[in-house]
């Protein structure tokens, strides 16, 4: 036998209606929680009786006129004066030389000399050197040359090949960078060769010659 229910005593029927009834009440009394505004109740403020003193301090009101053009340039007024007029104040020279003096005559010998400058050689049969040698030259790089700071911070080491000329009585000019490796680096490069004493002059044929070398100089950290 089936068993049939009675739609009289259905509990659960209004469970859905008194389900969001009790949500929109809920949500309505949160919100108009927050939206309550509560007034104090205070005189209102008369203008009349206040302590201000908006009258007593008047600001000026100044009107700045626009700063005045400056004045035309005048040219100055040139005088110009007539062709008859003489001038008495003479400048006069005196050389103190009398017409009959006779002037001599410039003899010349020979034709005049042009100064040639002599050759520099890149090859030569006797290369030039500094004064002691290799070991001298050592020796003076180690006690001239200095280190910069700032490539040593920043880890900056290698060798600078320099290019100079050496002169018949071993002085050294026309110092130059062939191969860079920082400019403070190449710089202290070229100033303790340009300082350097006088080297041998290389020889050719006998003779002492104007030569072209190229030196490494090397900068290694520790």
């Amino acid at each position: 036998m089936e068993l049939k229910k009675n739609l009289g005593s259905d509990l659960r029927r209004w469970y859905a209606p008194f389900l969001n009834f009790g949500l929109i009440i809920s949500v309505g009394a949160v919100l108009a929680a927050f939206e309550w505004k509560a007034y104090e109740e205070k005189p209102l403020l008369e203008i009349s009786n206040s302590n201000s003193n908006w009258d007593s301090e008047v600001i000026p009101i100044t009107i700045q006129s626009p700063p005045q053009a400056p004045p035309p340039i005048v040219a100055p007024e040139i005088k110009i004066l007539d062709d008859d007029i003489e001038i008495e104040d003479l400048i006069s020279i005196d050389i103190n030389f009398s017409g009959d003096q006779e002037i001599p005559e410039l003899i010349f010998e020979g034709p005049p000399t042009i100064e040639v400058a002599s050759e520099i050689l890149d090859f030569t049969e006797v290369q030039a050197q500094f004064q002691g040698g290799m070991d001298a030259w050592y020796a003076y790089l180690k006690a001239n040359l200095t280190y910069p700071k700032q490539p040593q911070r920043m880890g900056i080491d290698g060798t600078v090949f320099l290019r100079f000329v050496i002169n018949t009585d071993g002085s050294i000019q026309d110092v130059e960078v062939v191969r860079s490796v920082d400019p403070l680096i190449d710089k202290e490069a070229l100033e303790v060769v340009r300082n350097s004493p006088k080297w041998k002059s290389a020889m050719h044929h006998g003779k002492p010659v104007r030569s072209r070398m190229t030196m490494p100089i090397k900068f290694k950290l520790n």
